[in-house]
């Protein structure tokens, strides 16, 4: 099945907003960073302007530009939060950092559903690969649609480059290896669509990543 994805940047950290949907309209929401009512609206008008059903709430990590929008979907769209348990440690520091940085912040529900590395969870027509990806993160996710090849990275990896590792819980080790071995055995035309910036491709970063090469 063919799915549409679109990419929203809703705040002031230019985070990608992913919102992945099927051909019966079912939508999944990835790491949605509003967090005024002009950045919701723009969410909210893309969702209804395609007659959307939003079935889940997904974060590929919980780093404070990532989850800006968590409450505000759950909420809206009664959907508890799904991502992996290694990053309740990092929900649980949002609050500080928000006020660290100056930023809006309506708490983030907890995650109430435990994502786990390698499993498969279909949402609808839609098959994801749960890929577990530390180092960035220590609860790093890559969401794996096999079927249509792409992957929805977070901050894993971007266009020529990969995530910063010097937050807590960063470790610049994990994350070569978590690229090397997660997303780099996928096949080369794989979309990679990052947390920030443009879409690369495994083949691209492959041949061209500083970091590797």
């Amino acid at each position: 099945m063919k799915l549409k994805i679109k990419c929203l940047e809703l705040n002031d950290w230019t985070e990608n907003t992913y919102i992945v949907s099927d051909e019966d309209a079912k939508a999944i929401i990835f790491d949605p960073g509003c967090n005024d009512a002009e950045t919701r609206k723009i969410l909210t008008n893309y969702i209804e302007a395609n007659n959307l059903e939003v079935i889940a709430l997904l974060n590929t990590h919980c780093h404070i530009d990532h989850i800006l929008g968590n409450q505000f979907v759950s909420e809206k769209y009664n959907l508890p939060l799904q991502a992996h348990k290694n990053e309740v440690v990092v929900l649980d520091m949002a609050p500080m950092v928000a006020q660290m940085y100056g930023v809006s912040y309506v708490p983030s529900p907890p995650i109430s559903v435990f994502l786990e590395s390698n499993e498969y969870k279909s949402f609808a027509s839609m098959n994801i690969k749960m890929l577990f990806c530390p180092g960035h993160s220590p609860g790093s996710l890559c969401f794996y649609f096999d079927e249509q090849g792409f992957v929805v990275g977070g901050d894993v990896l971007f266009q020529g480059s990969i995530g910063r590792t010097d937050l807590p819980g960063g470790n610049h080790d994990d994350l070569l290896a978590s690229i090397r071995n997660e997303l780099f055995v996928l096949p080369g035309k794989t979309v990679v669509y990052p947390g920030h910036g443009e879409p690369t491709t495994i083949a691209i970063e492959l041949s061209t990543n500083p970091f590797f090469n």
